[in-house]
């Protein structure tokens, strides 16, 4: 009798062990209750038949309706954007949920089921394909950064980490002030849309900070989504675009560039105050700006591809040349025009002696003309005083303006502009500047508020 009982504890004892290890035990409204275990065999059992006659070559109800694919997105970084080669980089975690009837089991052990990599490449994945990319990759370190999760209801979730390089068509006409939308764009690569449907899910595409992000030169302005229907001869296609607004940044170019060019153009002008009888002095600084212009537009154009047109640096970049040329032209007229004209002087026709305090003595037999002088940057200005001009011979002059006073006598010169050829520096530093002042105002307000 006593050995009875103590065969009756022992599997009463068991009975209870075995019930105690099937449960587990979880907090509900701060109450412990006990729910059934989840053995590893359970789940091998379970994926086994699941899988025992599932073929991964057919997607989901085929043949009766198509299979919707509801897209996530989530930015992990975007940059950085490579304007000559026209792509950017970006890092996403992508994807993708359907519903395959074919897993669908009956549990009380869980409602879903968290499976590794390996289960990919056991069941059917969409063909889901980047349009726009130039080279892609995904992420294996330090595991395959893949995610598959399978509900009761045969609802499957399949993410992956992606580093994508895409394709961005810069327009860059309005360069460095440009704004640009690259897309992201994907479809299926051989479902059309009577057999494959992709939508955006609510909230469906979201960035992480964008402090970490590599847009040097760019401001991230926000993201927008669309879906589109693509007509081909292979069938109709439904392709998905993300556009990610970007606006480029200014400050490495007016430092590199912008400031440059201004102050080269108003060194040019320094050559206005220079004495016009000072050539070297005035020659090598118009050619030394000259070139340094040309340099600075060697440069601005590294930072761009080879494009057939005008960008807006190209056109400010252009212009502040043209300006550094038109000093140092202004600076050849005088010169040539100064140089050509012929002295005839007031008092005396064959010999003049001209006779100043504390200046030298200038002496002038035509020809040839021998001026004598100990470096008095007066007697120069006397001597101009004391002596007329005659007209250019020739079509120098005649042909758009009259040169000198004596030149608008004559009925060829009626109606022409009278320019004094002697106040040209006169006139440059007031021209000169008022102009390029001008074309700033209208080039800055026109890009960046037009």
């Amino acid at each position: 009798m006593f050995q009875c009982y103590i065969i009756d504890f022992f599997f009463q004892c068991s009975s209870r062990k075995i019930e105690e290890d099937d449960f587990e035990e979880f907090t509900t409204n701060q109450k412990w209750v006990m729910s059934p275990k989840t053995h590893d065999t359970d789940v091998t059992h379970l994926l086994n038949k699941l899988l025992r006659e599932y073929d991964k070559k057919l997607r989901p109800d085929i043949g009766m309706k198509p299979t919707v694919i509801d897209v996530d997105i989530y930015v992990n970084s975007i940059g950085p954007v490579s304007s000559i080669n026209m792509e950017y980089q970006i890092d996403i975690f992508f994807a993708q949920t359907w519903t395959d009837s074919r897993l669908r089991f009956n549990s009380t052990m869980k409602k879903s089921l968290t499976l590794n990599s390996n289960m990919v490449g056991l069941i059917w994945i969409p063909d889901t394909i980047f349009r726009n990319s130039k080279t892609a990759e995904a992420h294996w370190i330090t595991t395959p950064n893949q995610l598959l999760r399978i509900w009761n209801d045969g609802k499957i979730l399949y993410t992956l980490r992606l580093t994508i390089n895409a394709e961005c068509q810069l327009q860059l006409h309005n360069f460095p002030m440009d704004k640009h939308s690259c897309p992201l764009i994907f479809s299926s690569y051989g479902y059309p849309q009577e057999e494959m449907i992709y939508r955006w899910r609510k909230n469906s595409v979201e960035a992480a900070d964008q402090k970490s992000w590599r847009l040097y030169q760019f401001d991230f302005m926000g993201l927008r989504n669309t879906s589109d229907v693509v007509e081909t001869s292979a069938g109709d296609y439904i392709v998905m675009t993300i556009y990610f607004d970007l606006s480029r940044r200014m400050g490495y170019f007016t430092i590199q560039t912008y400031i440059p060019c201004i102050l080269t153009v108003v060194l040019s002008w320094v050559s206005f105050w220079i004495k016009k009888d000072a050539t070297p002095a005035r020659t090598a600084l118009g050619i030394t700006t000259v070139l340094t212009m040309t340099t600075l537009s060697t440069i601005a154009r590294n930072s761009l591809p080879r494009v057939s047109y005008v960008t807006a640096m190209d056109l400010f970049v252009t212009v502040c040349f043209l300006f550094v040329f038109a000093a140092l032209m202004e600076y050849a007229t005088l010169n040539y025009y100064s140089s050509c004209r012929k002295p005839h002087c007031r008092k005396k026709k064959k010999s003049v002696t001209v006779r100043a305090p504390n200046y030298s003595v200038l002496e002038m037999r035509p020809p040839p003309t021998v001026i004598t002088l100990n470096h008095n940057t007066m007697y120069w200005q006397e001597f101009e005083d004391n002596c007329i001009y005659e007209c250019l011979d020739g079509k120098d002059c005649q042909s758009f303006f009259c040169c000198y006073e004596e030149c608008k006598s004559g009925s060829w010169r009626k109606g022409r502009v009278h320019i004094d050829i002697l106040e040209l520096d006169s006139y440059s530093r007031v021209f000169f500047p008022t102009s390029f002042l001008l074309f700033n105002l209208v080039y800055w307000v026109g890009y960046l508020y037009l």
